[in-house]
């Protein structure tokens, strides 16, 4: 008894040229229309793509998939034009942003303008002479201080919230969820008002405290889900072995968990460095180098960015410019060092295991 071959399934043979060609129209369609709109009336661009573009673009799809695929495809064609028409919104406003501080910036950018300071430096003054370097230093100390003090204790945090059992979790994690909603201008106000109650001058140590509750929650709340993604069966493989509870978490959870925590720290840095209210507050403007953050005014790149762009001058403007690159670039070698410090350890960690593995 034989049996002849089944015919080769070619399913490109199969496609319905009237669908594609509907689909090929919904979305060209709607662009060309409010291109000729925008060409030949003189309506604004950026309203058009709002007010006209869109309503179309999302008439014509659901159209499309109302006949093609019935109520099911109506939905879906919605759904796929609004992820991906606010998709492309958000990621070119994020482009031009980025576009813009990196040519504005440039020009602002020398060697002297990353060391010099801003004494003697007016508005007016020409880009050949000032600088951005005390800002930096400022920015360093101060968002250093708060690290040192925010990071640890989010950490501990976090280790509370997952490996006690105690009945004030819940607690401490509904006042870490309210602080992350705190308004930056409100941290400041708080630690303004303790200095004024007692005394005390505006200084860089002030500036970390009023940053201290606005990194806190972030680190806390990321370093938290980082440790729940650590497989249990690690924890009990280390007990079943005799490690006490403490060596199980320091040697066995906390490396499992090295790259979520590292990840809590940079989104803490992030969620400050570029914090400008509470600075203004709590910190006095120095055009002179501080190295002291607990002694007399320091200078931050928010701050400095603000009291220029403040001004009526375009050399003030491109100072404020540059300023921005130069925290642009901070940020990403903060990032980058801290992504690079984690992957070195991994890579020196392998060896090893491979070794006893062996």
């Amino acid at each position: 008894m034989s049996f002849a071959p089944r015919p080769l399934v070619q399913p490109w043979k199969r496609a319905n040229n009237t669908r594609t060609l509907l689909i090929l129209l919904a979305s060209v369609l709607p662009a060309v229309l409010t291109a000729l709109l925008v060409l030949f009336t003189g309506f604004d661009a950026n309203l058009a793509v709002l007010a006209v573009f869109l309503p179309l673009q999302i008439v014509a799809a659901g159209l499309v998939g109302l006949s093609a695929y019935g109520k099911r495809g109506f939905g879906d064609a919605l759904l796929i034009v609004i992820t991906i028409f606010f998709s492309a919104f958000v990621l070119i406003l994020l482009l031009s942003v980025f576009i813009s501080v990196i040519t504005e910036g440039s020009k602002a950018m020398s060697i002297q303008f990353l060391t010099q300071n801003n004494v003697y430096i007016s508005n007016t003054t020409s880009l050949d002479y000032g600088g951005v370097g005390n800002a930096i230093l400022g920015t360093i100390l101060i968002v250093g201080i708060t690290t040192i003090l925010a990071v640890p204790l989010g950490i501990a945090m976090a280790v509370y919230l997952t490996q006690s059992q105690s009945k004030l979790r819940g607690m401490v994690r509904t006042v870490t969820q309210a602080l992350s909603g705190l308004p930056s201008v409100v941290s400041g106000l708080f630690v303004l008002s303790i200095i004024v109650t007692f005394g005390f001058s505006k200084s860089g140590i002030f500036g970390s405290l009023a940053l201290f509750p606005l990194m806190l929650p972030t680190v806390a709340r990321v370093a938290e889900e980082a440790l729940k993604l650590v497989p249990s069966d690690l924890r009990l493989a280390a007990l079943a072995l005799g490690a006490p509870n403490y060596k199980a978490f320091f040697q066995v959870i906390l490396p499992a968990a090295k790259s979520g925590l590292i990840t809590a720290l940079l989104l803490g840095l992030a969620r400050v460095i570029g914090e400008t209210a509470p600075l203004l507050l709590t910190v006095n403007v120095n055009n002179g180098t501080s190295w002291d953050p607990f002694n007399g005014p320091m200078e931050t790149l928010p701050a400095y960015v603000y009291g220029y762009l403040s001004s009526s001058f375009s050399s003030a403007h491109q100072r404020a410019w540059g300023a921005g690159l130069v925290l642009l670039i901070l940020v990403g070698v903060l990032f980058g060092l801290a992504r690079f410090l984690g992957r070195a350890k991994s890579l020196k960690s392998k060896p090893t295991k491979q070794k006893a593995s062996k």
